[in-house]
């Protein structure tokens, strides 16, 4: 089954994307939810006139990706957590990478953070999903209190 995507849905592709999906997952969860819609002709036709459109916006939109990307490569970032040893009580998360990143006044949506979940300290490194096309790795350090 043919779909177009009309927001983000995470491991399957981005809006405006036409995925091939089965059917029961397509007329079951991402139409009902209102995540894609059917892959008609007439709907390609359409999706390609607005995509065409879009063309020059996107690039502006990719460029300023760039450059908060390159902005959060200088941001150094050390997270202080209660710690016996190595082991840490409890563990560092998406959430504790985006308020780190809120302090060094970069202000990043948790979900587009991925990093898994810390639980030792020492030297890690995050990925950072600003656009479709632009993905930053992100190191960070662990530190006891």
């Amino acid at each position: 089954m043919e779909l177009i995507l009309k927001q983000d849905v995470q491991n399957l592709g981005f809006k405006d994307d036409v995925v091939t999906v089965k059917n029961g997952y397509g007329r079951n969860y991402l139409i009902p939810q209102g995540f894609a819609q059917l892959a008609t002709s007439s709907a390609k036709k359409v999706l390609a006139e607005n995509l065409k459109q879009r063309a020059h916006k996107e690039a502006k939109v990719v460029a300023d990706a760039k450059a908060l990307a390159e902005a959060l490569k200088a941001i150094e970032i050390k997270i202080a957590a209660k710690a016996g040893g190595e082991k840490l009580f409890g563990s560092i998360t998406n959430i504790d990478i985006a308020e780190a990143l809120a302090k060094g006044g970069q202000v990043i949506d948790r979900k587009f953070i991925t990093s898994g979940i810390v639980k030792r300290t020492g030297k890690y490194s995050a990925s950072v999903r600003l656009h479709r096309d632009v993905i930053v790795e992100l190191a960070y350090e662990i530190i006891a209190e």
